[in-house]
């Protein structure tokens, strides 16, 4: 039987923009937001131990339905107790549908009307998810939050391949919807499902997507088909259409962002929830990301550098190690360089998030934001 719970709780609402911060309560504990989400594709942050990402105090991964159906498979998944247990996390997990990596596949995949039949991109086996199935894997998973299956398309695209995307995906999503009210979750926690809001660049068909799904029970809301190669200002654009006509009490997750700026603006706007691979992807390519901006830790300037990654904060980070050493880890080819510079950036990420909520409380969030991005990250392009 499925109950709906109250599951998210705004306790404050900047008074001169629309950031908001919350609480969302999953089986596994309080989240609070705004919030980053580590990406743990494979239910693995890659180069750093995510145990350490709990104790630099996130309390929620995001995983890929897709990945891990794949590998290690679903009756493995069972078998181990789900992916909680398998991985030994004590806290909350997302899994994305996999809609995103079906999307990416491009021809080794084929969009029919009842779900997207694909061949694997690791031995070339073919599958089929449908809405069906890809909660049922979810189900498997044991995420705390699942997502809806949707179809993604790119950017630029032509108003008639987004309302026919549009259209199929609110199709499947209801029918998401469907399968998990009348299914039960397998490691006896409640599983909370979320929709995605689909239509391109196109206001009109955004507004459609929401008052279809925001008519529905969904647990919260996902602005889903940005960061695909639009521009940064379309993109806010579209998130601040959608947060002007999303539900007030629902968590809103903006999809696959982003950069410090990408996620300052869009808390501005009224997003609540984020992922992204940048802050682990540009640190295994030695870009890493501080309190007084972004670095390039190869750079032969930091080649007899004492000063520490990080001068001075209260993070759990590697503040004891000198850019002098950590360049040496880097040009040297050390494995330890690629964790430390992904920990100092996820430590970045969950300070950024967690500073902006303070200021959300403190009525400050806009100055504050404005004043950090102008000097440390202004946006580029």
């Amino acid at each position: 039987m499925y109950v709906r719970l109250h599951t998210f709780e705004v306790v404050a609402i900047d008074p001169q923009t629309k950031a908001r911060a919350g609480i969302l309560r999953t089986d596994h504990g309080l989240v609070e937001t705004p919030v980053f989400m580590p990406v743990a594709t494979q239910g693995a942050i890659k180069a750093l131990d995510h145990r350490i990402a709990a104790a630099l105090g996130y309390s929620i991964l995001l995983s890929n339905t897709y990945h891990l159906y794949l590998r290690p498979g679903t009756d493995a998944l069972r078998a181990l107790g789900g992916l909680h247990q398998m991985i030994q996390w004590a806290g909350a997990i997302l899994t994305d549908s996999g809609g995103f990596q079906v999307y990416s596949l491009g021809a080794l995949r084929r969009i029919l009307d009842d779900g997207v039949e694909f061949r694997s991109h690791i031995d070339g086996s073919r599958h089929l998810f449908t809405p069906e199935s890809v909660i049922a894997t979810q189900r498997a998973i044991g995420s705390d939050v699942m997502m809806s299956f949707d179809e993604c398309v790119g950017y630029p695209c032509t108003r008639h391949d987004a309302e026919s995307a549009l259209q199929r995906s609110i199709r499947w999503e209801r029918e998401c919807l469907h399968v998990h009210q009348n299914s039960a979750p397998l490691y006896g926690f409640r599983q909370q499902l979320y929709a995605i809001i689909q239509g391109s660049v196109y206001p009109d068909l955004r507004r459609q997507s929401i008052e279809e799904l925001c008519a529905l029970p969904f647990d919260g809301y996902a602005i889903g088909g940005l960061a695909v190669g639009e521009p940064a200002e379309t993109m806010y654009e579209i998130t601040d259409f959608c947060t002007d006509l999303l539900p007030l009490d629902k968590p809103r997750y903006l999809m696959g962002v982003g950069s410090p700026a990408n996620i300052l603006r869009s808390i501005a706007l009224g997003v609540d929830m984020f992922d992204c691979v940048m802050p682990t992807r540009n640190a295994r390519n030695g870009t890493i990301f501080t309190t007084r901006g972004r670095i390039n830790i190869r750079n032969q300037r930091f080649k007899f550098s004492h000063e520490p990654v990080e001068p001075a904060w209260n993070e759990l980070g590697v503040e004891a190690h000198s850019l002098g050493y950590l360049r040496h880890l880097f040009v040297s080819g050390e494995i330890l360089g690629l964790t430390l510079a992904t920990w100092q950036n996820l430590a970045f990420y969950r300070w950024l998030v967690r500073t902006a909520r303070q200021k959300i409380l403190d009525g400050t969030f806009r100055q504050w934001s404005k004043e950090f991005l102008e000097q440390y990250y202004p946006e580029q392009g």
